[in-house]
């Protein structure tokens, strides 16, 4: 059970993660084709793509809203926690990514 809830946090940093870097390196070979300046849509894309990314890593809303609702009617904390620590999991995930495209970028 504990193996189990370790790689799946570790799963949902790393979708994250690779949404916020792949998204904005994808996103500024398109900008370039365009003519637009493509490390200042990185910084931008990499602030626009932090919600997604967390809804993409934990695979939805409803399902996590599904397993709230789940242990609070039965009162299972355990099953709160867990699904609150995936949304952390996946947000440090996204914010690491923001941080490495803003590294890269140099960017504010």
């Amino acid at each position: 059970m504990v193996r189990e809830f370790v790689s799946t946090t570790i799963i949902y940093f790393c979708i994250a993660f690779g949404i916020i870097l792949g998204g904005c390196l994808v996103g500024a070979i398109g900008m370039m084709l365009t003519g637009k300046p493509p490390f200042l849509s990185m910084t931008q894309l990499s602030k626009s793509l932090k919600i997604w990314a967390i809804v993409a890593a934990i695979g939805g809303t409803f399902d996590t809203i599904d397993n709230f609702e789940r242990g609070f009617e039965s009162e299972a904390w355990i099953e709160v926690i867990k699904q609150i620590l995936y949304i952390v999991s996946a947000l440090l995930g996204a914010n690491s990514g923001g941080a490495i495209i803003q590294w890269i970028t140099q960017e504010d």
